[in-house]
């Protein structure tokens, strides 16, 4: 208990660093096998490793500068956004208050009719409460007021520069882990033959062997979940993207991938995928069939890819069960925020495949198993 306990403020504490190696370790298990095919060609390992690297910021880069692209277009168009949105949230304000009206005039009946009765005439003031009044008022000096102390409220205001930097120092230490992923993943790479030996060399006998299995059986579930999600993500996104299309929404380009790889996101994908297409609809349409419509397509993909293509590409490899997956959601979504929810299955199903491997572990990865 004391040494779960001391891992669990481990992964809280250092949650930069560890997420950061995570990632690491799940993008060079996916690029290995790539390194492996150039090596087939009598390439070196290290100028395979920089070849695979450089096509895989290539090919993130251009992601990256055609999604600027169109969220440039986007921004410009925020006036227009920002219109449609007020407009519709005066419009759903006057149908809440309407409604409450039909309400209150629906529980609330003899109240209305009270309030509408017509009030009694007043009644004769008696004659001597007439005399009374008409007496004089007695003079009252007035009240002294109280001496009340002045309080100076002094506004003191946090400096710049300890402003920005309680702001601004959680994304600076997430950019400056982000930036040593690709050299993390290029020296994982391209020294894995060296690593794989002297981890190896920390076991003996059939603990080395244990050692070996739980290796390769971490390397092929990373490379099964990530490819498996990267296929249905895809899937996902080329059908959302075409249905936008004819359903003449803008930015569809943008909109597609985006709601296909939010629905990817365990739990809450649907309402997640349903954002993006919702938001560039406001100033397309103004009523709410529109919206029912998107709703549910969007549902039937998520529905789809859920039940009939994740069980083939990604549960085949994983093998959790659902009450396992729901714990390790909640476990690392509380110790690692949003990007928790996006490891917790692979970091998981690693748990169990080194649990698979080893003898007196092999309990526990039943536990885990499906």
């Amino acid at each position: 208990m004391i040494a779960f306990g001391a891992a669990v403020a481990m992964m809280y504490f250092g949650r930069l660093f560890i997420v950061t190696l995570v990632i690491a370790i799940t993008i060079a298990f996916l690029l290995d096998p790539f390194v492996e095919l150039l090596m087939k060609l009598r390439i070196p390992r290290a100028v395979s490793s920089f070849l695979i690297c450089a096509v895989s910021l290539g090919f993130m880069y251009l992601i990256g500068l055609a999604a600027y692209t169109q969220l440039a277009l986007i921004v410009k168009d925020l006036p227009t956004y920002s219109e449609h949105i007020q407009g519709l949230i005066e419009r759903v304000t006057q149908q809440v208050e309407q409604a409450e009206r039909r309400a209150t005039e629906l529980l609330a009946p003899r109240r209305q009719q009270e309030e509408a009765a017509p009030t009694p005439p007043p009644q004769p003031e008696p004659a001597a409460r007439r005399r009374r009044s008409a007496d004089p008022p007695v003079a009252t000096p007035p009240p002294r007021p109280a001496e009340i102390p002045e309080v100076r409220i002094r506004d003191e205001k946090r400096p710049l520069i300890e402003y920005l930097y309680g702001n601004l120092s959680a994304f600076y230490y997430a950019i400056l882990m982000a930036s040593f992923v690709p050299f993390l993943v290029y020296f994982m790479l391209s020294w894995k033959e060296h690593m794989r030996r002297s981890y190896l060399h920390l076991f003996e006998g059939q603990d080395r062997q244990a050692a070996a299995r739980s290796w390769e059986g971490i390397a092929d579930m990373a490379r099964a979940y990530v490819f498996g999600n990267f296929v249905l993500g895809v899937i996902i996104s080329v059908l959302s993207a075409v249905f936008f299309y004819f359903l003449n929404l803008p930015y569809f380009l943008l909109i597609g991938p985006l709601s296909g790889f939010l629905s990817l996101v365990p739990y809450i994908g649907m309402p997640l995928a349903m954002i993006p297409p919702f938001f560039v609809a406001l100033p397309v349409y103004p009523g709410l069939g529109p919206y029912v419509l998107i709703g549910a397509v969007v549902g039937f993909l998520h529905l789809m890819a859920l039940n009939l293509l994740y069980p083939k590409l990604v549960g085949s490899r994983v093998h959790l069960n659902p009450l396992a997956v729901t714990v390790a959601l909640m476990f690392f979504g509380i110790l690692w925020g949003g990007v928790g929810l996006v490891l917790a299955i692979p970091v998981t199903a690693g748990v169990k495949a080194v649990c698979d491997n080893v003898q007196g572990l092999q309990p526990y990865g039943k536990l885990l198993g499906d």
